[in-house]
């Protein structure tokens, strides 16, 4: 499985502006042909109230970078992948610096994808892993 076209980064990450994806300062900065790669900051935006990386920020960035991948996997003149499921286990408390999550496909098929998300600190650590389920569907 590769992805249909070369990945454009900076058109994805302008597409982005103004929406969840950068008010938490989630930027994608890396592809290969089957993969996808970005970054979060691990601060007042992405916190919880005991000063750690909130679960839900995690989650926001492994469905962000699994649809984002997802979405490159189809011709999306006619279809687009939606979230359906989504787990994530997180693994290790973080209080600062920054997050980088890697999305990688498990199953891409007609109908549905399944994507993995390994979330890692700055020293390589697993900080959360996710798997996400996404349902291709016609666009309108």
């Amino acid at each position: 499985m590769a992805f249909r076209a070369p990945v454009d980064l900076a058109a994805i990450n302008a597409h982005a502006a103004n929406t969840l994806v950068s008010n938490l300062g989630i930027v994608m900065t890396a592809a290969g042909e089957d993969w996808l790669r970005g970054t979060m900051p691990v601060d007042a935006r992405t916190a919880q109230p005991y000063g750690i990386l909130h679960g839900g920020a995690s989650v926001a960035l492994a469905e962000t970078l699994g649809s984002v991948a997802g979405n490159l996997c189809v011709d999306t003149t006619k279809e687009m992948v939606v979230g359906l499921e989504i787990n994530a286990n997180h693994v290790r408390a973080m209080r600062s610096g920054v997050v980088t999550g890697t999305a990688r496909a498990l199953h891409v098929g007609r109908s549905t994808q399944l994507w993995e998300i390994r979330i890692e600190n700055d020293d390589g650590k697993l900080v959360c892993v996710s798997r996400l389920t996404l349902a291709v569907v016609p666009r309108t």
